[in-house]
């Protein structure tokens, strides 16, 4: 468990060592669950001070701690090999908790939360097929369940022994898996609520900062290409912190030549907002660039001096490892005092990475496709069927290039057009015919 601390370069007071002692003497005479209740309370300390590290290791004691006890409980006297499942649900969400009893022991256990949409019972009875057939866990000779589970459909669907214990140790082990469902829930309700908070509180507190009202909606910017070819740009909207995936839009670039990020900022921006006049769509409190002095000059004049939209704007600049380095307010454009271990910096961070990761996965997308079609839709002879035909029997270019005639004539494409694919794709490539 790495909890010695006999070999450290500062060991303990004798005060300490004390109270070491006596820990390890309440744990060991049953007192576990205080000692699980402190640990717990100092992880959940270290967590609102952002010590993640050391809340993680406190999280970890304490799954050590409540192995050690489930272990010591949970024996059968049997040599059955047994699955037991144990669930619970409330507010859309359910929790399967699993324990696998091998030789009468606890060997291993797991646990799954997701949010189900049909009935409790019935997507519990889901799960426990899907479990055997897509996770590849081997059968045991009896699987036990809660009451009130179809205990005939399951033996019919998995071919094992199912059973329901209504007394005894089996039914204290099915109880406790339940238990340990319901409280796994109530962690992950708990974990919900805390993050959302914090969300909240980096909102109303990034609005504080800039001096404006909290900003509820933000829409966040970032050009992508490559020495200006295929040059696209994304938007991203986070609403109450948190993306809206269903409101990403992507722009492919038409007017900008060459690679000039500030005119391509100029025509998303304009492009975007153009177009949420039009529509009487919802304006954001908050815009964001993904650059620095430059893209802000550049979406800011649009903003005010072609659409008379007076919307706080703010950059982000990125530091020589690409990671968010400043946060620019104002006009002319300062930097804004923002802690690097505030939930208002993660809130940005979060918003400039998913903007980057949105953009270059379309720039990616489109720069692939129009690679395929530059070499395959040069050809004479070949359009938007014949290239889908080809790729989907070749797979790729480089096989194509592998074909011979007789290859390429078997999909039904005539023999002085296979000959000009060979020609061009092999020979004459570089001569741009």
């Amino acid at each position: 468990m790495n909890q010695c601390l006999a070999c450290s370069e500062t060991p303990p007071t004798r005060k300490e060592y004390g109270s070491i002692i006596q820990s390890i003497s309440s744990f060991l005479n049953g007192g576990y669950k205080g000692i699980k209740n402190d640990l717990s309370r100092k992880m959940y300390e270290a967590s609102e001070q952002l010590n993640f590290e050391r809340a993680q290791e406190l999280r970890d004691q304490i799954q050590h701690i409540e192995v050690v006890m489930e272990q010591q409980k949970m024996t059968l006297n049997d040599q059955i090999n047994r699955d037991i499942f144990g669930y619970s649900y409330d507010k859309g969400w359910m929790c399967v908790q699993v324990f696998f009893i091998r030789q009468g022991k606890l060997m291993e256990r797991d646990v799954a939360v997701f949010p189900f949409f049909d009935d409790a019972e019935e997507t519990f009875l889901s799960y426990i097929g899907r479990f055997y057939l897509h996770q590849h866990h081997l059968k045991p000779k009896q699987v036990l369940v809660p009451l009130g589970t179809d205990v005939n459909l399951l033996k019919e669907l998995l071919e094992v022994d199912v059973h329901t214990p209504y007394r005894g140790r089996k039914k204290e082990l099915v109880e406790l898996a339940e238990k340990n469902a319901k409280i796994a829930l109530e962690e992950k309700f708990s974990l919900i609520e805390r993050n959302e908070e914090r969300t909240i509180v980096a909102i109303e507190k990034l609005g504080e900062i800039l001096n404006i009202e909290v900003p509820h909606r933000i829409e966040a910017f970032d050009n992508s290409n490559i020495q200006g070819t295929d040059p696209v740009s994304a938007m991203v909207v986070f609403i109450d912190g948190k993306p809206n995936k269903k409101e990403y839009r992507k722009y492919k670039i038409r007017d900008v030549e060459g690679p000039d990020d500030y005119e391509t900022m100029r025509e998303v921006i304009r492009r975007r907002y153009a177009r949420v006049l039009k529509e009487g769509l919802p304006l954001p409190d908050l815009i964001i660039v993904d650059g620095g002095k430059g893209q802000m000059s550049a979406a800011l004049d649009v903003l005010e001096n072609e659409l008379g939209l007076d919307i706080p704007l703010c950059g982000l600049v990125k530091d020589d490892k690409h990671k968010t380095s400043e946060l620019l307010y104002g006009i002319p454009p300062q930097v804004v005092e923002l802690s690097r271990q505030s939930q208002e910096f993660y809130l940005v961070q979060r918003i400039q990475d998913e903007v980057h990761r949105f953009a270059i996965s379309f720039h990616r997308q489109l720069r692939g496709k129009n690679l395929v079609q530059s070499e395959l839709d040069k050809i004479p002879g070949i359009g938007e069927k014949r290239r889908r035909l080809l790729l989907t029997h070749f797979k790729s270019i480089t096989e194509i290039k592998k074909a011979n005639i007789k290859d390429i004539t078997k999909l039904g494409i005539p023999s002085n057009i296979a000959e000009d694919i060979i020609s061009y794709l092999n020979n004459d490539q570089k001569e741009n015919l």
